[in-house]
């Protein structure tokens, strides 16, 4: 199924739910986190834990990872209280009716079954919830038309800007997970005019942190992180002002082509390398004004995120209340 919609008919069948909290779990390229979230939005207090990733982990490592913050916030469970189900957002690609993660920036999981492997941890516990597996980028966007900046938006895109890029998509109202449940991969777009000529470049490689940070080292930058170069851009140096204007360019282009083929109201921004300095917004809102060829597409609105750093398991946790 491509879409699901937000607001379930009797024609458009959806997942039940016992009642309960959710347990969310979160799995991206630097880290794995895990809480229970209830059914406003709200992240359940002492249930948040958290556990580093990371390319050089094996995929053993990334598998413990995965269990243990499951574990530790499942434990966080009041007696009381029932597991209505698990949400987990990943980071790409996924196979959704499978429940398996292939991401790109995690060479060890090649069709991990990231989806058994938290239901499994969870039966451990005497849990046996319903579990569902979704683009991270996606579960972002939910966030964010949940309880965040896009709420009750019938049209718009969540993004991430960190240390890689993503996205997802509602559209009329309904989630846009596609054919395999990969739709949003925003940062996998070419953005051409950025590198050689002919040389591939996706939006990723251009504008993630810390592509940005390696393209203002290789031009004399001597700083390390997207926070050194956050420092340095406030202090108006030449290479980081022209690195963060490179990166901001290259987003507000792709939202441009994106908000032309699907006529977008709304684009919700959140990750690290977004918070690198405001003027990431004014960057982006040029390079749409100048890259859209219609009225139409120029008049999405772009902000920030409205949930901060809980966003993902917010989202997470949406696939289960909102039934996606």
């Amino acid at each position: 199924m491509p879409t699901a919609s937000l607001n379930p008919t009797a024609s458009t069948p959806a997942p039940t739910y016992p009642p309960g909290l959710v347990l969310a779990v979160d799995f991206g390229g630097t880290k794995v986190e895990s809480a229970l979230v209830d059914d406003s939005g709200t992240l359940v207090a002492g249930s948040r834990f958290r556990h580093p990733t990371g390319r050089e982990r094996s995929a053993s490592e990334l598998a413990d990872a995965v269990v243990s913050v499951a574990t530790s916030s499942l434990q966080s469970l009041p007696e009381s209280t029932s597991l209505r189900g698990i949400g987990i957002g990943a980071a790409g690609p996924i196979d959704r009716e499978r429940g398996l993660v292939s991401p790109v920036n995690l060479p060890a999981w090649r069709d991990f079954p990231l989806r058994e492997t938290v239901a499994a941890a969870a039966r451990e516990l005497g849990h046996d919830a319903p579990a569902v597996l979704r683009l991270d980028g996606l579960c972002i966007t939910l966030a964010e038309n949940w309880v965040g900046a896009g709420r009750g938006t019938g049209n718009m895109m969540g993004m991430i800007v960190s240390t890689g890029v993503g996205g997802g998509v509602i559209s009329g109202s309904a989630v846009v997970a596609g054919f395999s449940g990969n739709a949003g991969h925003i940062g996998q777009l070419e953005v051409p005019g950025f590198t050689d000529v002919d040389a591939p470049c996706t939006l990723e490689e251009i504008a993630a942190g810390p592509h940005t940070v390696a393209w203002a080292q290789a031009r004399g930058f001597e700083g390390e992180t997207g926070e050194d170069l956050a420092r340095a851009y406030a202090e108006k140096d030449r290479i980081a002002v022209a690195a963060v204007t490179r990166s901001g360019t290259a987003i507000g282009r792709a939202i441009a082509s994106v908000s032309t083929l699907l006529d977008l109201e709304l684009v919700v921004i959140g990750g690290g390398f977004s918070l690198v300095t405001p003027d990431l917004f004014d960057i982006i809102r040029t390079a749409i004004d100048r890259y859209s060829r219609f009225e139409y597409a120029r008049r999405v609105e772009v902000v920030p995120t409205g949930l901060d750093t809980d966003g993902p398991l917010i989202g997470a946790a949406a696939l289960v209340y909102r039934s996606i």
